[in-house]
């Protein structure tokens, strides 16, 4: 890690998320912070890269657990480490291709009811 500091405010200013976040994402193991003498949490300069990442991360559509997971492989990276990462995505893909199938499946009903809506409405006048 840098030497240079900085506290919760300017970290949230710098990476572009608020204060609130950057306490969740350390009570969920993803971010760091040091304590000053009076108690109040420190970054490193490089606390900025990490919290874009996790921003990316999470408009990926990753729960925190998942992150949690995939993190080691950035921290440490290893052929093993970055294999897991690589089949732990793969998984949060398929998963989300099931979820946009599910999805189009229940708009077609809805299309499918709307008609039949409207049909009935043709009928009235």
């Amino acid at each position: 890690m840098s030497e240079v500091t900085m506290r919760i405010g300017e970290l949230a200013e710098q990476a572009g998320v608020s204060v609130r976040s950057l306490r969740y994402y350390e009570e969920h193991g993803l971010l760091t912070s040091e304590r000053s003498g009076g108690g109040q949490r420190t970054y490193a300069e490089d606390a900025v890269e990490r919290v874009r990442l996790l921003q990316r991360l999470y408009a990926a559509g990753l729960s925190s657990s998942t992150i949690a997971e995939l993190l080691p492989c950035v921290d440490s990276p290893s052929a093993e480490q970055t294999d897991e990462a690589w089949a732990r995505l793969l998984e949060e893909r398929a998963q989300l291709e099931q979820h946009i199938a599910d999805l189009l499946r229940t708009r077609d009903t809805l299309d499918e009811i709307i008609e039949v809506n409207r049909s009935h409405r043709r009928a009235y006048p």
